[in-house]
Parts: C-alpha cells; sequence; structure tokens
C-alpha cells in the first residue's frame, strides 16, 4: 500500500523487444529500490502492446474522457498518474527515439486534455540505447525531454561531465548483454536516478 512517505517510480520501455532497452530501464528500478527508502516501483513495456498511433481526431479535448482508442496504454495512463517520478527508456532508431516510445508520449494528450495539470511536477529522466555508441542517443533524450517540459513535468539528468542528459548507453548490438557489460552506460544511468531521486524527495519535502 502506497503512503505519502513512499517514492513511487514508473518505468517505461519504449522497445518492441525483450533486449537492452528492457534492461536499461529495470537497473534504473533495480537501482532506485536498493540505493534509497521506501521505494515502490512500476513498470511498462512497449513489447507486444497493442498501441494505437495519436490520429489528432480531438475526442479527448472535446470529451474530456481520455483517449478514443481504448488499447492497452489505458493501463500506463494509471500508473503515469500515480507515479512521482518516471524514467523513459528507449532504443535509438534512425538517430533518434523508437516510434512505440513517441507513440506513448504522443497518446499522453488524451491525460492532459483532461485535466491539463496532471503531470505537473512529476520528475522526468531519459535513457537511450544504441548499437553505436554515438549513434543517436542524445537527440532521442532531448526529445523525452521535450515531452517532460511540454507536460510541466520537471526533467533531470546526471550532470556534467559524462550524463548531460541521462543514462546513455552503447549495447554493441549485443541486447542486454552487451547494455549490463557497458560501464560507462551504467554510471550514466546511476548518476541520473540520484538526480531524480534527490529531486523527488526535494519535491515532497516541499509539498
Amino acid at each position: 500500500m502506497s503512503d505519502d512517505t513512499s517514492i513511487k517510480l514508473l518505468g517505461i520501455s519504449g522497445s518492441p523487444r525483450k533486449g537492452s532497452t528492457d534492461y536499461i530501464v529495470n537497473e534504473a528500478l533495480r537501482y532506485a529500490q536498493e540505493k534509497y527508502d521506501n521505494v515502490e516501483v512500476e513498470y511498462f513495456s512497449a513489447r507486444a502492446k497493442n498501441m494505437k498511433f495519436c490520429i489528432h481526431c480531438d475526442h479527448c479535448v472535446r470529451k474530456k474522457e481520455g483517449c478514443i482508442h481504448k488499447d492497452d496504454l489505458v493501463d500506463l495512463y494509471d500508473k503515469m498518474l500515480w507515479a512521482d517520478a518516471w524514467i523513459i527508456g528507449t532504443p535509438v532508431y534512425q538517430g533518434t527515439l523508437s516510434a512505440q516510445t513517441k507513440t506513448i508520449m504522443d497518446r499522453c494528450r488524451a491525460v492532459v486534455a483532461r485535466d491539463p495539470k496532471a503531470f505537473l511536477n512529476k520528475v522526468g529522466a531519459a535513457a537511450a540505447v544504441g548499437g553505436d555508441r554515438v549513434g543517436g542517443q542524445e537527440p532521442a533524450m532531448q526529445t523525452i525531454h521535450n515531452f517532460y517540459i511540454i507536460s510541466e513535468m520537471i526533467p533531470v539528468a546526471g550532470g556534467s561531465f559524462g550524463s548531460n542528459l541521462g543514462g546513455s548507453f552503447w549495447s554493441q548490438d549485443k541486447g542486454a548483454k552487451g547494455a549490463a557489460e557497458d560501464s560507462e552506460g551504467l554510471r550514466t544511468l546511476h548518476r541520473t536516478i540520484n538526480k531524480m531521486m534527490k529531486t523527488v524527495i526535494t519535491m515532497k519535502n516541499i509539498k
């Protein structure tokens, strides 16, 4: 059972596969629970999910009853509202984030159409994993941060000198094994989670 003193974290994997992105998001949740007290976690993966694209039909704006699509993202909306903080992880596709990750973010329009302050002051972090060391991880994470800013969330990363925008991984196209072997990627992720957790703690103390 959640209480006001617990910290509720949501991990979202925007990959259609069970591989490196799944690993890095779950590693973020594991690390947070290991290092900090009273942490609750939820996880959502795009893998095998029925997720329709946003078609900008404005049903959510007119009706304020959520999205016209009744698919697997309905469950994610509840997790998003529950959480104090999110980490969205994406694989790098064509130098940026995956279509699945973009669909998840686009479909959040239905939530904020019903309540424009639904995500206000939630803390958001990003992680990206590519087959090349420098293959589009930063543009992918920047897009996730743009989404957080537009949603009135608080975007965070691990800070300068190596973790500027979040957890940046090189899988060497070896899936979860490759991500787990990337010590530099793990360093950037752990720094990002530390900053995310400290920000959440500060926000909860302010409240």
